[in-house]
């Protein structure tokens, strides 16, 4: 289920800049994009977002706008400084047509600024605080979206519902025309006189072609998927596998339709099925 949240927190040390977004996928899967002086606080970040969400590509932004106060106070570390010099001279011993590091390629390197010391503890509080605050504001927003999805698939349901209680009446009628036409038929081709040897065929076959088992499941799914929607959480999956269910119940009835009025509602279910499924891929 898609999400996203978007947040703002004043700390002693700047301004933490959180975004979070999120789409349906089959398992949890994070990316996080920090600022380099953010970098540590990665593994508590996973921990906090695998505890609230268990589905989802989920992609998370963290940053610290620090103050223009802060930034003033911002220096060149001299021993990285050095390490880095140690490090290009030996690059153009080994390689001398390498163009040497310019002062824009130095001041990008990690961690050759310092600046104010930012105390770990004090911003891992005020990190957690805008993460949770952001999760319960995804949550709320893939609720609300959950509530609109559902009011579609209960739709479908009962449209579902409306279709296969068309099929019912017409059963007993259409069974009966066509099983006197295919006697008409049989005696005609056969010349027999064994009325009863086809009266039994012609029973076999009518009971191979009697939908009444598919119609029954199709209700038996239609009250499962009712009671997933109703009971909440994660349902995405067994919903899923219950849209295989009801479309290969749908397949069945088309196959073994004998008239124009039961093919055309086989296919109105698929219809309705398949609205369905596109809907609850979107669901966790």
């Amino acid at each position: 289920m898609t999400g996203f949240a978007a947040l703002e927190r004043e700390t002693a040390y700047g301004v933490l800049v959180l975004e979070l977004r999120a789409v349906n996928h089959r398992y949890l899967e994070l990316q996080l994009k920090l600022d380099e002086n953010l970098r540590s606080f990665e593994p508590a970040l996973r921990e906090i977002i695998a505890s609230k969400l268990g589905r989802g590509k989920v992609e998370c932004r963290l940053s610290l706008m620090q103050r223009s106060t802060q930034s003033a106070e911002a220096r060149l570390d001299t021993a990285v400084l050095q390490e880095l010099a140690q490090m290009s001279a030996v690059v153009q011993t080994h390689f001398p047509q390498s163009q040497p590091l310019t002062v824009a390629d130095i001041l990008r390197w990690p961690n050759v600024m310092v600046g104010e010391r930012l105390d770990q503890a004090a911003l891992t509080n005020e990190i957690h605080a805008i993460l949770v605050q952001a999760l319960e504001q995804m949550l709320a927003s893939r609720a609300r979206e959950g509530e609109k999805l559902k009011a579609i698939i209960e739709e479908r349901l009962h449209e579902i519902e409306q279709r296969v209680a068309e099929v019912r009446p017409l059963l007993p009628t259409q069974v009966k025309a066509y099983q006197d036409k295919l006697t008409a038929k049989l005696q005609e081709a056969m010349q027999s006189h064994d009325e009863e040897r086809l009266r039994q065929e012609v029973t076999l076959f009518a009971q191979r072609i009697d939908v009444d088992e598919e119609l029954e499941r199709l209700t038996a799914h239609v009250s499962e998927v009712r009671r997933i929607l109703k009971a909440g959480g994660a349902a995405g999956k067994r919903l899923d596998f219950l849209m295989q269910e009801l479309n290969r119940e749908a397949n069945t009835l088309g196959s073994k339709s004998f008239s124009t009025e039961i093919s055309q509602v086989a296919m109105a279910l698929k219809v309705l099925i398949e609205q369905m499924r596109e809907q609850i891929q979107n669901i966790e």
